[in-house]
């Protein structure tokens, strides 16, 4: 039984708005960025008018405007160092190829940002303190990346060039040296490093890949914030977790931070130089530090139990940050005490806290968290929310999705299975050539432990996720279609041969890291990891929603796989939309949730 979903909930009387709904409607900012010369001037996202857009503040007098409208939302922009400028790309309905515009900050219209470059999928973007020069990076399939020199009034000058992935990492202090992230060795998924002059000529190079027999990555962080300086700021795996430190690239000289903290350190500039910023992520939490580069004394810098995700030194010694944890909605804080930056209107409702579970799995422990209704006793029905990714994990940190399910008496678990970042290399990078499968045996492990607990019924069980975690949803209703009652999949890899050609190059670079080769080089594994192979295996009831101008999780792969899923009759709905790999318009959002809830109501047994 098939059903194409329309997706109008509207209709009828007026209602009360439910928490989750207000959850998504309710004003939020994201951490404001700051121009480096001006910074009184500041850029950030909200989604104010219903859609994430781009707004301009100016702090000096308060004023805020909005920068950018577009029917489907708008959330790359950068501010130039001078606080002139901003720059934002324009894609076509979310399908992420596009151009980079300019307008002035004080308001004014749009012009092209880099005349003379096609457009392009984005592969980074550094701005120059002069007002007039930008690094562009772009990647397309014909051409894999160029990186060009743009400057005002001239023609943009390409300075790199090469068939696998590469980016834009950081422009200096004086514009004398660009920063670049590439993998040239062929592993996507473990960056090396190169320093060049604006016309391209090498002066450093770092590489912690060894010609690809060694798996340790690099990335770039950020060149010291003074003219004439020489340090680049980058992370690196030597340790098997990710660290900060400092090299220099005109001596070659490197100075190991050390520091003594359990998983994932990141760090930053302080905007004299003379210190770093140093955000710590372990199981789940993140915290703040200063780090004082003269007497290597380590800080801590304090911040309620949760989540950062986002942080900046203003030139005045203190940090602002955007903070939230799993009971309570983000909102951007600063250590001069209160609130930076409060959007007007409606108030999120706060959620329920989360518990950490550890499961023994098949690869070692496994870090899970669960929410469940205020007050709630087992067994309950269990939606299993997997976070996309694969190298991403999921935290403590206010998510209107989750929430949602809470709210209607549904207990959630939400899973870091091997492949998520966080807690450690090699937990990251374990995932490759059995693709999906490896993710799967450690969400099987939870959900027993979910159901000899007594949290879960065994007879209401959801399996749910967007992008690569729908892709793991669709995955596990046909490895294991015992363990699931219900399939929710939104903007899923459903057809894995399909979904390669399809995509955007840089994913196909990642894809080829992961499975070892592409689908006419290692056909086994390809087939293996593709949902597509054990269609005829899925029993569950499956809803799928797709943006129809998605480049990552393309439609034709997904039509694939409905229309196997039709050929036999199963009971399936999907839900096509006008964006690409999700969308920023908060009604949209909103109905694509309300379809997934109605769908477990009148699906799930009661």
């Amino acid at each position: 039984m098939s059903e194409d979903v329309s997706g109008d909930t509207s209709g009828g009387a007026p209602r009360e708005m439910p928490d989750w709904e207000k959850r998504f409607r309710a004003p939020r900012v994201s951490l404001p960025d700051w121009a480096q010369d001006a910074p009184h001037r500041s850029l950030f996202v909200s989604n104010a008018t219903g859609t994430y857009e781009l707004y301009s503040w100016d702090r000096s007098t308060g004023e805020q405007h909005q920068v950018t409208n577009r029917p489907n939302g708008t959330t790359d922009g950068v501010l130039s160092p001078d606080g002139a400028g901003i720059w934002w790309f324009d894609d076509k309905d979310g399908d992420e190829f596009g151009v980079w515009r300019r307008r002035p900050f004080s308001g004014g219209e749009d012009e092209l940002a880099a005349p003379g470059l096609d457009p392009s999928y984005p592969a980074g973007l550094a701005l120059g303190r002069d007002g007039r020069t930008a690094v562009v990076g772009r990647s397309t399939d014909e051409e894999g990346t160029t990186i060009h020199l743009a400057r005002t009034g001239e023609p943009p000058v390409e300075i790199y060039r090469h068939r696998e992935s590469a980016g834009v990492g950081d422009l200096s202090h004086d514009g004398s040296l660009i920063a670049l992230e590439h993998t040239e060795h062929g592993d996507a998924m473990h960056s090396a490093l190169r320093v060049v002059r604006p016309d391209g000529t090498a002066v450093a190079e770092l590489d912690d890949t060894e010609g690809g027999t060694k798996e340790l990555g690099l990335e770039v962080l950020g060149f010291a914030p003074v003219d004439g300086d020489t340090r680049l700021l980058i992370g690196h795996q030597r340790r098997g977790r990710w660290e900060p430190l400092v090299w220099d690239v005109a001596t070659g000289e490197q100075s190991d931070l050390a520091l003594d903290l359990p998983g994932d350190v990141s760090a930053e500039w302080y905007p004299d130089g003379s210190a770093l910023l140093v955000a710590h992520g372990f199981e789940a939490r993140s915290e703040l530090y200063r780090y004082d580069l003269t007497d290597r004394a380590l800080e801590r810098i304090p911040t309620p139990p949760g989540t950062v995700s986002g942080a900046t030194a203003r030139p005045d010694g203190t940090v602002e940050y955007l903070w939230s944890s799993a009971a309570e909605p983000p909102v951007v804080r600063s250590t001069a005490g209160g609130v930076v930056l409060d959007p007007p209107g409606m108030k999120s409702p706060g959620s329920v806290p989360v518990e950490d579970v550890w499961v023994d799995g098949p690869g070692g422990r496994i870090h899970a968290l669960v929410q469940r209704p205020a007050g709630a006793e087992g067994p309950l029905p269990t939606v299993f929310d997997i976070h996309g990714g694969p190298t991403w994990h999921d935290s403590d940190s206010f998510a209107a999705g989750p929430a949602a399910w809470v709210d209607h008496g549904y207990a959630v678990v939400r899973v870091n299975y091997r492949g998520s970042t966080g807690y450690g290399r090699a937990w990251t990078d374990a995932l490759k050539h059995r693709v999906g499968l490896i993710e799967l045996e450690d969400i099987e492990a939870v959900r027993q432990w979910a159901i000899t607990s007594g949290l879960a019924d065994p007879a209401r069980l959801i399996l749910t996720g967007g992008s690569w975690g729908g892709y793991l949803t669709l995955l596990g209703l046909g490895t294991q279609p015992e363990a699931w009652t219900l399939g929710i999949a939104a903007v899923p890899v459903a057809d894995y041969v399909t979904a390669y050609h399809d995509e955007m190059e840089a994913l196909k670079a990642m894809d080829r890291t992961l499975l070892g080769g592409t689908p006419e080089e290692v056909p086994e594994r390809f087939a293996a990891s593709s949902p597509l192979t054990y269609v005829d295996e899925v029993r569950a009831p499956v809803h799928i929603s797709a943006g129809v101008n998605d480049p990552r999780c393309p439609i034709r792969q997904i039509e694939n796989y409905v229309d196997r899923l039709a050929a036999r009759g199963a009971v399936h709905e999907v839900y096509r939309y006008d964006a690409g790999h999700g969308s920023l318009v908060v009604d949209e959002r909103i109905r694509q949730v309300g379809l997934e809830l109605d769908f477990a109501r009148r699906h799930l047994p009661r």
